[in-house]
């Protein structure tokens, strides 16, 4: 007998990757994980600081859970880390429960990932419908948006509510602080994130040259803040940098420390905890999947891939890091520079720990504006936008446009466990309603002593009201009337439908008649067999409850 843990399968896609792995695969990983580690660097800063934390939160998030995602993962190319979607919930948790409790939160809810994988739960993020996905990822995009006006417009303000509106509201009273350089550097990082990947592809005899060429291939993050932070620092430009916030970063490794655990904090910290573990495994198997797509790779094991974002999220605040998850942009690079297995996210993980230990003092002098122009061309990025034009939205039907910007207005104005919850809700009430729609009893026939029905569709409990015709045709029916259901197209049958049916039958059986179904399918012959009906069908009598 099979166990219904999955601990026995335990099965990292590494171990796989290593079957046929060669020098040729290896050199390919090295280049990938390289160029991703040195994209990584600024990515994780900015989420840090966005979320309310010291940017080594980042950097050792993307450093620790980039490797052991890598290393235990089901996925062969998905890179780990700290992700922007995470920049909302983080600072919300932060805001009202403090550093140390978020750390808590982070550890419970790796211990609810690897618990869902364990339990082979990872396939049931597929049943989110994508007009909630879409939704979300929108709502999340704007307000990653919304939350980088501050250091964008280089605003003094002291301390930034969590809620949506009240920050619009903070930044509009501090208005008059408002920076020219910094807003100057945040729009010359957009500017020139959306120009340089383009830069080959222009109608300019310099952007044909081969020096160019080569290095466009240089990823803008790490141009934009390596150019942006010398013209700063070079200049002398008053502006606000991770040194005159945060001191600069720490040069060393994190030291390990237990976060201070009670029962009774946990029980404090279920939403934080809940919310930190839905959006991880929603985050991580859409990434999954979207790996699969481009690069070709055999299908991520879901189970195994929440048992490793579990792992790592439980490791990474006792060093003082953040919740992590499958990250797409980076996954993307990995794919498109050549990466094809684990080892690649393993070299991304050493190459930014690397590029850490030795360039930590120089990143005291980085602006915060640049960050936040990174973060705001993610947020522009991330955003599926086309999915929300007129013409776009007029190929949809109403209840995908119900659930998709109601999911979207519901995360924007409340949070992303209320348009999750709320939105999953809609989708079952949605479903069951159309499901509803979809069945039918029509009359087929009416020469006495026989009545013929034919079912259509899904006999449930949103649907057996209509069976209710064919109960009050019955009971006016002739005495010894033969009531026949064509069972044909009848493909599901719950409890209540056995209900149903077993009013229709005593309906039938008041007027001396006889009440036969015919052509079952077998998930409605099992039902009616398990449930004790298909007995009372042959005796022609009701079943009578004892006691």
């Amino acid at each position: 007998m099979q166990s219904p843990l999955n601990l026995t399968r335990f099965r990292p896609r590494l171990l796989d990757a290593m079957a046929d792995y060669n020098r040729e695969r290896f050199l390919k990983d090295l280049g990938a994980g390289a160029t991703v580690g040195i994209v990584a660097l600024p990515l994780a800063m900015a989420f840090a600081i966005a979320s309310g934390l010291k940017p080594e939160a980042g950097i050792w998030t993307a450093i620790i859970a980039g490797f052991l995602i890598s290393l235990l993962g089901g996925s062969a190319v998905q890179i780990g880390g700290p992700a922007g979607a995470f920049i909302v919930i983080v600072y919300g948790i932060v805001e009202r429960y403090g550093v140390a409790n978020l750390l808590i939160a982070t550890a419970c809810a790796g211990v609810l990932l690897f618990a869902a994988g364990l339990f082979g739960l990872g396939r049931l993020v597929r049943f989110v419908p994508l007009s909630i996905v879409v939704g979300f990822t929108n709502g999340i995009a704007v307000l990653i948006l919304l939350s980088q006006l501050k250091d964008l417009l280089g605003l003094s303000v002291e301390k930034m509510p969590a809620d949506v509106f009240s920050q619009l509201h903070a930044m509009a009273l501090r208005i008059g602080t408002f920076n020219p350089y910094a807003f100057a550097l945040g729009v010359v990082c957009v500017a020139g994130l959306v120009l340089w990947p383009r830069l080959p592809r222009l109608p300019l005899h310099l952007a044909q040259t081969r020096a160019v060429q080569m290095a466009s291939r240089v990823p803008g993050p790490i141009v934009a803040l390596v150019t942006l932070t010398l013209v700063s620092w070079g200049f002398a430009l008053p502006v606000e940098t991770i040194g005159t916030r945060f001191g600069g970063i720490p040069e060393g490794v994190p030291g390990f420390a237990l976060p201070d655990f009670s029962w009774e904090t946990v029980k404090q910290l279920v939403t934080p905890t809940l919310t930190i573990a839905l959006l991880g495994a929603i985050e991580s198997l859409l990434c999954a999947r979207v790996a699969d797509q481009l690069s070709g790779q055999p299908r991520h094991d879901p189970n195994q891939e929440l048992m490793a974002q579990g792992i790592a999220n439980i490791v990474t605040p006792f060093f003082g890091g953040m919740p992590a998850t499958g990250t797409i942009a980076r996954t993307v690079t990995n794919i498109r520079s050549g990466g094809n297995s684990p080892i690649a996210g393993i070299v991304h993980a050493v190459t930014l720990m690397i590029v850490v230990l030795l360039a930590a003092p120089l990143a005291r002098h980085v602006p915060l504006a640049v960050l936040a122009g990174i973060l705001v061309f993610v947020g522009l990025n991330m955003g599926e936008w086309r999915e929300f034009t007129p013409g776009q939205l007029r190929h949809f039907s109403r209840h995908y446009r119900l659930l998709m910007l109601g999911t979207f207005f519901l995360t924007v104005v409340f949070d992303l466990t209320v348009a999750v919850q709320v939105g999953i809700v809609l989708a079952c009430a949605l479903f069951i309603r159309r499901m509803t729609g979809l069945f039918s009893v029509e009359l087929e026939t009416l020469q006495p002593p026989v009545l013929t029905y034919r079912i259509y569709g899904a006999l449930f409990f949103g649907a057996a009201a209509k069976l209710d015709e064919a109960v009050n045709a019955a009971e006016r029916a002739p005495r010894g009337m033969t009531v026949v259901l064509d069972a044909t197209h009848l493909i599901y049958l719950d409890a209540t439908g056995i209900d149903a049916l077993r009013q229709l039958h005593r309906a039938v059986l008041a007027r001396d008649g006889v009440l036969r179904i015919e052509s079952l399918q077998p998930q409605p012959r099992e039902v009616i067999e398990r449930s004790g009906f298909a007995e009372e069908l042959v005796a022609g009598r009701p079943h009578t409850p004892e006691g």
